[in-house]
């Protein structure tokens, strides 16, 4: 009686405690200012890049369609987390409601799931691009573009709509200290006081689902450029195709990397501090590199990022 009592109690308290990076860091102040640094990095960097390929028309092409959209996601998907952690530190609480959490978690599966897809819809523009490029009006059209577009917020919110309502129902008996910086599925698994094998099975697939099929996409992508790129006579187009597919490569590997890491590898390799370091990764530096590998490789955008610069001076000038 005692225990069902407790465990009542227990699950039905509000809030979750986030013992996150800080809690970790020798000197938490320092930590604190680098990723806001980071944060603001992402922020600023996405943002124009948005803007650079928005306003300049000789962009507005199916593949920068998909770079918007990646940043557009890595903007939202940094604001989840990272403005909450920072605030914590700022104010000296790291409380988090339930409802939060789960806002919190729904959104971050959401987002990382599209992204996903995104990734993968990249590679196959990237194939069409290098491979059959005389069938690129056909094959990559605007109605395709935007199908692909559409298809890859839906399918990447399967697993936010799926796994979060999951997640949250379950009885949190034990402590409600959260060993993460945000609210990771697999971290506020932890609490629980149910038995969560079958769910962790049931998890398991859906990340193998949700990450076969643009893995699959990505990899064939790839490997068929590649085998186009050596059979180029051009030097430079060799060059240039090359550098485009292997930056991409570059965040696929980064971004799938993490996530089979943290979806599905068996407990026995997980520890609270290696998993903070791979979200770290993948949640704070992936929206930083983005825009520095799909902006400063990519001459189409310097070259568009240079003659706003220049129009702006020069509209300074007049003014002054």
């Amino acid at each position: 009686m005692e225990n069902t009592t407790w465990v009542a109690n227990h699950t039905g308290q509000s809030d979750f405690d986030l013992v996150g990076l800080f809690s970790q860091s020798k000197n938490p102040a320092l930590l604190c200012v680098v990723i806001f640094v980071v944060f603001l990095m992402a922020l600023s960097g996405n943002i124009i890049l948005i803007f650079v390929i928005y306003c300049d028309t000789q962009l507005h092409k199916t593949m920068y369609l998909f770079i918007t959209q990646l940043s557009l996601m890595d903007v939202m998907y940094i604001s989840v987390t990272v403005p909450k952690m920072l605030m914590d530190k700022v104010v000296g609480m790291n409380k988090i409601s339930a409802p939060e959490c789960g806002m919190q978690m729904f959104l971050y599966l959401t987002l990382a799931g599209s992204e996903f897809f995104v990734l993968s819809a990249m590679a196959y523009d990237c194939y069409v691009a290098i491979c059959p490029p005389l069938r690129y009006p056909i094959l990559m059209n605007h109605r395709v573009c935007f199908l692909l577009v559409s298809s890859s917020w839906f399918l990447g919110s399967l697993d936010g709509f799926m796994l979060t309502p999951i997640t949250m129902t379950f009885p949190f008996c034990r402590s409600r200290e959260i060993h993460h910086f945000f609210c990771e599925v697999p971290a506020v698994m932890k609490l629980s006081c149910s038995d969560t094998s079958f769910y962790e099975t049931f998890m398991y697939l859906c990340c193998v689902i949700s990450l076969l099929f643009p893995v699959t996409v990505i990899s064939g992508s790839y490997s068929f450029n590649l085998f186009t790129i050596h059979r180029m006579n051009s030097a430079e187009g060799q060059k240039k195709a090359f550098a485009t597919c292997s930056s991409h490569m570059a965040v696929v590997i980064l971004f799938c990397g993490a996530a089979v890491y943290t979806y599905m590898l068996p407990n026995s390799y997980h520890t609270p501090e290696k998993d903070m370091i791979v979200s770290f990764f993948y949640t704070i530096l992936t929206p930083v590199l983005n825009p520095l590998i799909y902006s400063l490789r990519n001459k189409d955008v310097t070259r568009a990022l240079k003659k706003m610069l220049n129009v702006g001076f020069v509209f300074q000038e007049t003014i002054t």
